[in-house]
This record gives structure tokens, C-alpha cells and sequence, in this order.
């Protein structure tokens, strides 16, 4: 998602949401008994990434060097006895301190957990908010995880709007875990109401995103239109927002061509040849079938970057020849040889850059003995630049100069 102006302003920004917020403070929690926080607001039932095998490796890292970020914890009263405390945010790390606490309870790094506790029960707004500016202190995220945040936090302002107009959300349409189902059924129970409205100006300016309401609209649209296996798919192999904008549109008039042309690329472990492709196949002439979308999408992209090398080839300045009348020194004559300076020696390579690169290049050479290959694109550069080498090094290596007796 793009990046906001700052942490602290996201921070000031969820500061004057809420009062309930503002009252946040830090405390170290029981992982056991009395005061731990307990999971029930969440819910929904553990997924697999909160299974004890797949927390591993942060069972591992808490239990070395303990927790790097806090659980975010609501506090609900609950009549005159003690209040409960209920995780808003930090399943992972919460499963992973209580697996320690049973089976590592000497390990100091699980007699507690660090928690941000707010007085509750807090909105969907405000727990929504939260997790954005967690996973955006975080890490970048992806474009499907960019709009199914988008989505969830256009949902809570929905429902806090709803809310406030005194038309009740149904149990069911919270237990929508998908965002996208779940913000039809709250336009549903909307119905034309503009006042209940949560246009995309006004849910940025909430997030206190720097993102232009466009640019959200094309991010949900390319996560609504494509099923949840291929939104992750194409975020693992990094396609690019606008490309699944096109195929969005190619999927809705050629659905099956569509699909087919994805498995195509990625059976050829070339994804980067998916907008190509769709090119190929929105052309009026296009080829039907999608493996012959595929090969002339490949053929294309080859003539592409040859015609690049040729620009690059073309443009490369040329290397002037010594003149026959060089110095013996620079010419790797006879010391004494010729009558006429070519100018200054040019200077010696660093004998570092050079073993680096002849090191380079024995690997290259010995992976491509046992047939290994490169990618097409990779091949014609590795060609281009060869032959700039062999160029270079024919140019500025001289011929010994003739002795002075021969050429009497």
C-alpha cells in the first residue's frame, strides 16, 4: 500500500479517532491465569498459519531474543469483577508466547508479552485501523493485501455509519471473512441511503493514506473480479497492478482464454509475459489458442530486446585504435620502438574488478558445461556485452611494434 507521510502522523491521525485509543498504555501480560488476554473477539477459529508447526520459527525467535512488537489488547468491563482482557490483534504472536509458557516455561522470554492495551470494546474501525498501521510499519504489502485492507477499513466505516443511522448489521455479515462479500452485503443493507455512504475520498482520509481515490478503486476492482487463489498467485509472482487490471478485463470477455493464458506463462516460468499476452489476445487479429497467444507474445519480447541491444550497440561510443607510431611502453613494443607518442599510457584496470569478473564468469561458464540456461532476454545480453568486450579489449591491445633493424 502506498506509504503514508509517517508512522507518527498514521499514529496522530488513529490518536483523534478515538478517545478509547488515545488511552492506550503499555503493560506486560501474563501469557497464564489470571489477566491473560484470550482470543474470542477475533471470532473465527485458528487458521493454519496459527498452527504450533508453522510457529516454529517464531516460537524460535521469541524464545532467543523475545518479542520485537506488541499484541494490541481490548479491555471489556465485565460487571464488578476484573475486566477481560480480549486480543484485537497479534494471533500469531499470542499462540506462539502460550505453546512457550506450556513447553519452555524456564525460558524468561515467555513469562509475559508485550501489550498496547485500549479500553473497549473497540470499533471494526478502530481495529481495522490498527492493523493497517501495523502491517505498514511492517513491511510493503502486496497489491492483493493492499485492497483487502482497503476493503476490511471501507467496511468498518460502513458499519460505524449504519450504526449511527440506527440500522442494525446482522451477526452473519460480520463472519463474512471475505472483504469483498462482506462490503456487498453492507451496500445491500445500505440501500440508497447516501447518508450511510463511505466513498473512497473519505475512507483514505481516515487511513490518512497518500493514495488517490483512483488508484484505490483499481486495486479493489482487479481483487473483486479474480478468485482469492489467483489474486495470491499473481501477488507471489509479482504482477504488476496495471496487468491485472487488463486481464480483468480480458477474463470478463474471454474467461476461459484468460485462464488458460495465465497457466500458459507460468508453466513457461514467464509471468513477466502476462501483459504481452493479453496484448496479443485483445488484438482484432489475435490467435485463439492461448499457447499460440503465449508464443507470440515470447516472440515479440524477443524482438523487443534485440532491437534494444541493436539501440545500445549502436549508441555505444566507439573506442578510437592506437596509432601504428605508439610508444614501445604502451604498445607492448621493444622499449625504444617507433618515433611518434600516442599520448599518456591509459590507465590499468583494478586487479580486483578484474578477478571479480573472471570469477563471474568461470561459474557462468561452468554452469553452462553442465546445461544450464539462461532466459532469452538474459542470453542476448550476455551476448551484446561479450562482443563490447572482445571489441574493446581488440582495440586497446596493440601490436609489438616492429623492431628497428626489420624495418630497415
Amino acid at each position: 500500500m502506498d506509504r503514508p507521510e509517517s508512522s507518527v502522523s498514521l499514529l496522530r491521525r488513529l490518536g483523534a479517532l478515538s478517545p478509547r485509543l488515545r488511552q492506550r498504555r503499555f503493560e506486560l501480560l501474563p501469557l497464564r491465569g489470571p489477566g491473560s488476554p484470550g482470543t474470542d473477539v477475533q471470532g473465527r477459529a485458528p487458521g493454519d498459519s496459527t498452527v504450533p508447526r508453522e510457529l516454529a520459527d517464531l516460537i524460535s525467535s521469541i524464545a532467543e531474543i523475545g518479542y520485537l512488537q506488541p499484541i494490541l489488547v481490548e479491555e471489556i468491563p465485565s460487571g464488578d469483577g476484573p475486566p477481560r482482557r480480549v486480543l484485537a490483534l497479534g494471533e500469531r504472536r499470542l499462540r506462539a508466547g502460550r505453546w512457550g509458557a506450556v513447553h519452555m516455561e524456564d525460558n524468561p522470554h515467555f513469562q509475559t508479552i508485550p501489550a498496547v492495551v485500549c479500553p473497549g470494546p473497540l470499533t471494526e474501525e478502530e481495529r481495522r485501523v490498527w492493523q493497517l498501521v501495523e502491517n505498514l510499519a511492517r513491511e510493503p504489502l502486496t497489491p492483493g493485501e493492499q485492497a483487502a485492507g482497503l476493503l476490511f477499513h471501507r467496511c468498518a466505516v460502513l458499519v460505524g455509519k449504519l450504526l449511527a443511522a440506527g440500522r442494525p448489521v446482522p451477526a452473519e455479515v460480520y463472519a463474512l471473512d471475505d472483504p469483498a462479500e462482506r462490503f456487498r452485503a453492507l451496500e445491500r443493507l445500505r440501500g440508497g441511503d447516501s447518508r450511510c455512504a463511505a466513498p473512497w475520498s473519505e475512507v483514505l482520509t481516515r487511513l490518512g493514506l497518500q493514495m488517490s481515490p483512483r488508484k484505490a478503486r483499481e486495486l479493489v476492482r482487479a481483487f473483486e473480479f479474480l478468485p482469492r487463489d489467483l489474486v495470491e498467485d499473481m501477488d507471489a509472482h509479482k504482477v504488476a497492478l496495471h496487468t491485472r487490471i487488463r486481464f480483468v478485463g480480458l477474463r470478463r470477455d474471454q474467461g476461459a482464454v484468460a485462464d488458460e493464458i495465465w497457466a500458459a506463462v507460468k508453466s513457461r516460468g514467464r509471468p513477466d509475459l502476462l501483459a504481452a499476452a493479453v496484448t496479443e489476445a485483445e488484438a482484432p487479429a489475435g490467435a485463439g489458442d492461448p499457447g499460440a497467444v503465449v508464443d507470440a507474445a515470447e516472440r515479440g519480447r524477443d524482438l523487443s530486446n534485440l532491437a534494444r541491444a541493436e539501440k545500445l550497440r549502436a549508441s555505444a561510443p566507439a573506442v578510437p585504435a592506437p596509432t601504428n607510431g605508439s610508444s614501445g611502453a604502451a604498445s607492448g613494443g621493444l622499449p625504444g620502438a617507433g618515433s611518434v607518442s600516442a599520448g599518456p599510457a591509459p590507465a590499468a584496470l583494478d586487479t580486483a574488478v578484474v578477478t571479480e569478473a573472471l570469477d563471474v564468469l568461470r561459474r557462468l561458464s561452468a554452469d553452462l558445461r553442465v546445461g544450464a540456461r539462461p532466459g532469452r532476454f538474459d542470453a542476448a545480453s550476455l551476448r551484446l556485452l561479450a562482443e563490447q568486450i572482445l571489441q574493446l579489449l581488440d582495440t586497446t591491445t596493440a601490436e609489438p611494434a616492429a623492431p628497428a633493424a626489420a624495418a630497415a
